[in-house]
């Protein structure tokens, strides 16, 4: 099993914020010039061991919205007393940005670009991290996306329209490139306003605008570089994949979207609002949570909460998460 080693320390602390707070043309230049620091003593980093692979998580900040959006099937009152059950607000879902950096072969990795400001003033806090660690954007030589969803992809836009990782090579799975960038989507499938759904999709456009000449386009089933598998999960969008991490016999499984919350999609059944295709999206998470769940592999879920490590337990009623024991 993977040896995961943690730090209690390093901790995000952001304020909760509305979910129509998608800002329009927001990116990463704006989010490492604006965004507010956390306060002094909480940061957002959390190392850990995949094998011989070193990892890195590396926290965005923070986005959210009602929590009907990512329980779209849930009974209200049911809802209402889950989320207060788990000491949870019954008026807004606080999500976690989780970045993963792994180095391996010689290269730093980056999976997932994270949030920039695209959805908020409470994301784009991945360059502090990176600069905690030693680090920063110069350093990054591949940035891999597992969706084109502005959270995954709004830091790759500087505030001077060009990359904000500018060695790296950006690498993004073709359905969704095809779908969101080259096309002009229909999000008439998204539980959120109008507007939102606009801004949504410009935020898309504007962010990978600096690297859409370079940008790498993959199939899903690829393996990108050694020790990194994606693995097909379409339905929360086109093209979205999970990805496994893998050295010797240690592997870490990072499930992107196909769950955003374990109180509301895991420990219960509910399906997110955002998911394009629901059907396909509800096989993909059973299929990837079955393999989780009996292989016992090592779960990251990038809105989970900080620092999103933890397992997947098979129940009579489908799953529950168990979160990571926090090793200093």
């Amino acid at each position: 099993m993977t040896s995961i080693t943690l730090n209690r320390r390093k901790i995000v602390l952001s304020a909760v914020l509305g979910a129509t707070g998608l800002v329009p043309g927001g990116g990463a230049g704006e989010a490492r010039a604006q965004a507010p620091q956390p306060p002094s003593g909480n940061a957002g980093h959390y190392r850990f061991r995949i094998g011989e692979i070193g990892a890195t998580v590396l926290s965005d900040g923070l986005i959210g919205g009602p929590p009907r959006i990512y329980a779209s099937d849930a009974p209200e009152q049911e809802l209402q007393e889950v989320l207060k059950r788990a000491f949870l607000p019954t008026d807004h879902l606080m999500l976690n940005l989780n970045t993963l950096l792994i180095e391996v072969g010689g290269r730093r990795v980056l999976l997932e670009a994270g949030a920039g400001q695209t959805m908020g003033p409470n994301g784009g806090r991945i360059f502090a991290r990176l600069a905690e660690i030693g680090l920063s954007a110069r350093d990054i030589d591949v940035v891999i996306v597992s969706h084109t969803h502005p959270d995954h992809v709004g830091n790759l836009r500087a505030a001077d329209g060009l990359p904000s990782f500018p060695r790296a090579t950006i690498f993004a799975p073709k359905p969704d490139w095809d779908f969101f960038v080259r096309g002009e989507p229909d999000l008439s499938y998204m539980p959120v306003p109008e507007d939102f759904r606009r801004r949504f999709a410009a935020a898309i456009k504007r962010s990978v605008e600096p690297i859409a000449n370079g940008v790498e386009l993959y199939q899903p089933g690829a393996e990108i570089v050694p020790g990194l598998t994606t693995i097909a999960a379409a339905g929360h969008t086109p093209g979205m994949v999970s990805f496994l991490v893998h050295s010797g016999r240690d592997q870490l499984l990072l499930t992107a979207d196909l769950a955003y919350h374990p109180i509301v999609n895991i420990d219960r059944p509910w399906r997110p609002g955002p998911d394009r295709d629901k059907d396909a999206a509800l096989g993909a998470r059973r299929r990837i949570f079955d393999r989780a769940a009996a292989d016992r592999i090592p779960v990251l879920g990038f809105h989970y909460p900080f620092p999103g490590l933890g397992h997947l337990l098979r129940t009579d009623s489908g799953y529950a998460w168990v979160p990571a024991g926090w090793q200093f």
